[in-house]
C-alpha cells in the first residue's frame, strides 16, 4: 500500500512540476529536471537503509545500464521525430528495449567501464540532436493539458510496474526503468509546440543524466567506506554540480548552433 501511494503521489507531482517549469523556462529545463535522480535516488537510499551499503553499491552498477538505455530511447525518438510524435515514441520505445537487452549482456563489466559506456551513450545521443534554442512557448495551454499529463504518466507507471513481475527479471528490469516522465513531457510538447520543443525536452534530459551518473559514482565509491549519510550527501552535491555545469555548457552550445543555423537560412 505505501508503494502504491508513492506512485500515485510522486508521479503526478514530478510530471506536473516539470511541466510547469518547462512552461516558465522552456522545454530543456523540464527535461533537465526529469533527468535528475529524483526517483531512482530515493529508491537507492531506501535500498541502502534496508539491505545495507554493499547491496546499494551493487545496485548502482545496474542503474548505469538503464542510463545507456535511456540514451538509446533518445536516439530512436530523434531519428523518427520528423514523422510525428506517435512514430517517434514507438521508435524510441523499440530503441530503448533493444539497448536495454544489449546492456543486460554487459552487466558483468567493471564499474568504470559502465560509467564510460553510459557517458558515451549520452554523448552519442546528444550529437544526434539538431540545433534548437529550447525556448519556452508563448501559446496558451488548454485547461486539460496539465491534468492529462499527470493522468497519462501515472497510468504508465502503474501499468509498467504491474506488468514487470510477469516479464521475468531481465524484461522487468527494462520495463521498470522506462523513461515515463520524459515520454509524457516530450509527447505533449510535440503536440502543443512542435518537434523543436520535444527535442528540447530530450536535450535537457540528456544533460541531466550526466548529473545522475555523478550521483551513482559518488554512491558506489563512498557508501561502503564513508557510510550511507555522507555518501548520499556527497552524491546529491555531485549530481547538482555536474548537471548544473552540463546545463550551462549545453545551453551555450545549443545557442551558438541555433544562431549559426539562422545565419545559414538568412544567407
Amino acid at each position: 500500500m505505501p508503494l502504491l501511494l508513492l506512485k500515485l503521489t510522486l508521479t503526478p507531482i514530478l510530471i506536473g512540476g516539470a511541466s510547469l517549469a518547462a512552461r516558465r523556462w522552456g522545454p530543456t529545463i523540464g527535461g533537465w529536471i526529469v533527468g535528475l535522480p529524483l526517483t531512482s535516488g530515493p529508491v537507492l537510499l531506501f535500498i541502502a537503509l534496508e539491505h545495507g551499503p554493499s547491496f546499494a553499491a551493487t545496485t548502482s552498477v545496474g542503474t548505469l545500464l538503464g542510463i545507456a538505455a535511456i540514451a538509446g530511447y533518445c536516439v530512436g525518438f530523434i531519428a523518427a521525430s520528423p514523422r510525428g510524435p506517435a512514430v517517434a515514441f514507438a521508435a524510441a520505445s523499440v530503441s530503448y528495449v533493444a539497448t536495454g537487452l544489449v546492456g543486460q549482456l554487459l552487466a558483468g563489466w567493471p564499474f568504470l567501464a559502465l560509467v564510460a559506456l553510459s557517458s558515451g551513450a549520452i554523448v552519442v545521443a546528444f550529437l544526434r540532436l539538431p540545433a534548437t534554442s529550447g525556448r519556452r512557448s508563448t501559446t496558451p495551454h488548454p485547461v486539460w493539458d496539465l491534468p492529462a499529463r499527470m493522468v497519462v504518466g501515472t497510468a504508465l507507471v502503474l501499468g509498467l510496474t504491474s506488468l514487470a513481475p510477469l516479464l521475468g527479471p531481465t524484461a522487468s528490469g527494462i520495463a521498470t526503468t522506462f523513461p515515463v516522465y520524459v515520454s509524457v513531457l516530450s509527447i505533449f510538447a510535440f503536440l502543443h509546440d512542435g518537434r523543436a520543443a520535444a527535442l528540447g525536452v530530450l536535450r535537457g534530459l540528456l544533460v541531466g543524466l550526466f548529473g545522475t551518473i555523478g550521483f551513482y559514482i559518488a554512491v558506489h565509491t563512498l557508501v561502503e567506506s564513508a557510510g550511507i549519510g555522507p555518501a548520499f550527501a556527497a552524491a546529491v552535491a555531485t549530481s547538482l554540480a555536474v548537471s548544473g555545469l552540463a546545463l550551462r555548457q549545453a545551453g551555450t552550445g545549443s545557442g551558438k548552433q541555433a544562431e549559426a543555423a539562422l545565419e545559414l537560412e538568412s544567407a
